[in-house]
């Protein structure tokens, strides 16, 4: 069974069409309930009365925290893909009303088999949201067993946390008590984190965002969660990809290269399956059962294995850009680039030689991760730290761990764990928030305990004696395509803000269009974008049987950074009327002082050339 939890000021609901040939009788009105706690209820396979009795007795603990008492039990079949028949989901639910009302709530419920309308206004604290999972009591469901869903998943589900705010001066408490009046963004995330709630109801903006702007698609030929990027997306895409690397390799990491798929009963593999909170893909090859790499892990691991090194050595760096890694996320969760199964992740381990180095690492690669995402155009600003460390960790290296805060000079949720599940005992990430109020993890680190022992990954000490390493893993970025993600729910938050939406200048597929004011015009504006185009700048020309104006309107809906209209005028002046995307205004101005600018304002990034014929006549359309 699969709830989703929410305190909600109001919930007005209105049955609209029978789904069901048993859908049970109902007023097709509107119903209203104030107040209120809605239980938004899948019903799956195996769920009978005992799980209807579990759920409804840790709901009412949590509800006894709100103080509150009124619960509307909603059936709701979108949080689950292995659902109940809908006899025996209806039973159950009858049993959760019941046990509700036994239990001292005043219970309701809505009608069975219907499609519904809703409106739902949620409370804003950050415990108004959350996401519940009961297995039954009987054996498991034949579609679980299938899966070969790793034990790391279903504790993650059930995990409990504890969740405090950290400070920069070190002051920690429970996150309930903290004052988010001026830390709006903070609090969202929490709210997210601690409702566990990844569904998603609607379409986040960047998804008409990158169809529009033709930078990718979903591939109806493929599976969910997978991807066809068209020209001007695969440059955004390439660019990302080698400036992270380029930053990892300065960083001092040996860049190396792995397989996509592994054997699932490779001892050591197997192992860590069940330690890592993913869900794989398999398949069969021969006499093998196979599974698709969710991270470069393991092949970095193998390697490190077979190698031979020293204290002398260490910290020691090993980096590989995924292209693809895979999880089968479930299909509610995905979410355009949010949330997706096969995606680019630049992956860098570092080996070390006992906590203190690691802790040292540790701050290096956290700075490395705050550069790489400034240098990307995501500041500070647009995403939250999330810390997430053992009691005992965080008992031992308050000052260590306050000092990751003052690097970020502004308080942080922290997730605290009594005790160790996972492979690693402190866990941080960037968490972008997004126009639906959803955080998605950019870079990110880990401290591992486990796996140089689990791999046999040894180092020589400095006598002469054989040693397992401490583990960092790090993303200083995060995958590429959630970072296009951020940059393109950022544009959609400053379009909301009255700001032109943008792509940072040195990601712009275009970064200058010329328009000639006629068809007169035309070898002139050709020349200018010579002139221009000799500087690795990306330039096109508008050369279309279309009005100037339609050009120019054009140019702006395709966010084109500058735009430059060529005529008579500017031919015999030399000065060029400079539409200027970001300072929002004409500006006269030389060639020579728009290229400078622009090679000032890119300097330090790769460069690629434009991924699209010069002249727009010459191009096909992607989309639309």
């Amino acid at each position: 069974m699969r709830i989703l939890q929410l305190h909600s000021d109001f919930i007005e609901y209105k049955p609209i069409k029978k789904e069901i040939a048993m859908a049970e009788k109902a007023e097709e009105k509107m119903h209203k309930f104030e107040d209120i706690v809605v239980l938004f209820v899948a019903v799956e396979e195996g769920d009978n009365d005992a799980v209807a009795k579990k759920a409804i007795e840790e709901i009412k603990q949590s509800l006894d925290k709100l103080k509150a008492k009124r619960v509307l039990i909603y059936p709701y079949a979108h949080l689950s893909s292995n659902l109940a028949k809908p006899a025996d989901a209806l039973n159950v639910i009858k049993a959760m009303e019941k046990y509700a009302k036994a239990n001292g709530l005043e219970a309701y419920r809505t009608p069975f088999g219907w499609n519904k309308q809703f409106t739902i206004s949620i409370k804003g604290h950050p415990l108004a949201e959350q996401s519940r999972t009961f297995l039954p009591t009987e054996a498991k469901a034949e579609k679980a067993e299938e899966e070969k869903v790793s034990e790391a998943v279903k504790a993650e589900e059930k995990l409990k946390s504890t969740w405090y705010i950290l400070q920069p001066n070190g002051k920690m408490m429970p996150v309930e008590e903290f004052d988010f009046a001026k830390h709006e963004n903070l609090g969202k995330f929490a709210r997210y984190e601690i409702s566990k709630v990844r569904a998603v109801q609607q379409m986040p903006p960047h998804v008409p965002l990158m169809k529009r702007l033709e930078i990718a698609d979903h591939e109806p030929g493929s599976d969910p969660g997978n991807f066809r990027w068209y020209p001007k997306g695969r440059l955004i895409k390439s660019l990302l990809e080698q400036y992270v690397t380029e930053e990892v390799v300065k960083y001092g990491a040996m860049e190396v290269e792995t397989p996509v798929m592994y054997d699932f009963q490779h001892p050591s593999l197997a192992d860590y399956l069940n330690r890592f909170p993913a869900r794989q893909y398999l398949l069969k090859s021969e006499d093998k059962e196979l599974f698709l790499r969710f991270a470069a892990c393991f092949g970095q691991f193998l390697i490190m294995h077979d190698t031979q090194f020293s204290y002398r050595q260490l910290p020691l760096r090993v980096y590989e850009l995924t292209r693809y890694s895979f999880r089968r996320e479930k299909s509610g969760e995905l979410a355009g680039f949010r949330r997706l199964r096969a995606f680019t992740m630049p992956d860098c381990h570092a080996f070390c030689a006992d906590v203190k180095q690691a802790k040292k690492e540790f701050v290096t690669r956290f700075k490395l991760s705050m550069r790489v995402l400034e240098g990307i155009g995501i500041g500070k600003d647009d995403y939250e730290l999330g810390l997430r460390f053992t009691k005992d960790f965080y008992q031992k290296n308050k000052t260590f761990l306050t000092s990751l805060v003052k690097l970020l000079k502004k308080p942080v949720l922290v997730e605290m764990w009594t005790e160790r599940f996972f492979y690693y005992i402190l866990k941080w990430e960037f968490n972008f928030v997004d126009n639906q109020n959803k955080a998605s993890a950019l870079s990110t680190d880990q401290l591992d305990v486990e796996n140089a022992k689990r791999y046999d990954i040894t180092y020589v000490d400095a006598k002469g004696k054989k040693r397992n390493p401490l583990i960092l893993h790090c993303s200083p970025s995060g995958a590429i395509e959630r970072v296009v993600y951020a940059l393109l729910e950022k544009a959609y938050m400053d379009q909301q803000k009255g700001k032109a939406p943008m792509l940072p200048l040195w990601l712009a597929p275009v970064q200058v269009r010329v328009v000639p004011l006629s068809d007169k015009f035309q070898k002139n504006a050709e020349k200018i974008a010579q002139e221009i185009e000799k500087n690795n700048i990306r330039v096109d020309v508008d050369d279309r049987v279309l009005t100037m104006q339609k050009k120019v309107r054009e140019a702006e809906t395709e966010w084109i950074n500058y735009i430059i209209v060529v005529g008579q005028k500017e031919i015999d002046s030399g000065i060029l009327p400079v539409r200027d995307r970001k300072m929002g205004k004409i500006r006269p101005m030389k060639l020579e002082t728009l290229v400078e600018e622009i090679k000032e304002e890119t300097k330090g990034k790769p460069f690629k050339p434009l991924p699209l014929p010069k002249l727009l006549s010459n191009r096909p359309q992607f989309y639309g």
